[in-house]
């Protein structure tokens, strides 16, 4: 009980602020009752910030020419098994445990929030 409360609190403060782009937004999993539940709401935190990163990707590719396109994908490919491989490492601190899959879910919910705010950058440079 005491290791899961410390991890609450390590990783609310570690990562709360960082997964919540905009701060007038309240915790989406603040009301998850359970650890299911939880898994489950992060999971879906994950799959709306995905399919965000994916918009945003397309907007800037629809901004490039071909070389840049090209440099684009293989730097998102780069970036994807980084994310990936990072989260894995991340998660993996709790290994057969039933936090895993939401420490593993907060973790791409925040790399990809991440990215998608680096995108929307180079758009924004683009646009001037």
């Amino acid at each position: 009980m005491k290791l899961a409360a410390l991890f609450l609190i390590l990783f609310a403060t570690a990562a709360g602020s960082s997964l919540r782009q905009d701060t007038q937004k309240p915790d989406p999993c603040a009301k998850a009752l359970s650890q299911a539940d939880m898994n489950d709401c992060w999971g879906r935190e994950y799959k709306a910030a995905d399919a965000t990163l994916n918009q945003v990707y397309r907007q800037l590719v629809s901004k490039l020419d071909d070389q840049e396109k090209a440099q684009l994908k293989e730097a998102e490919s780069a970036w994807l098994k980084y994310r990936d491989a990072n989260c894995e490492f991340v998660a993996d601190q709790y290994k057969g445990g039933t936090m895993r899959p939401m420490a593993h879910a907060i973790c791409l919910t925040d790399m990809t929030k991440n990215r998608t705010a680096e995108l929307r950058i180079q758009i924004e440079e683009r646009d001037r």
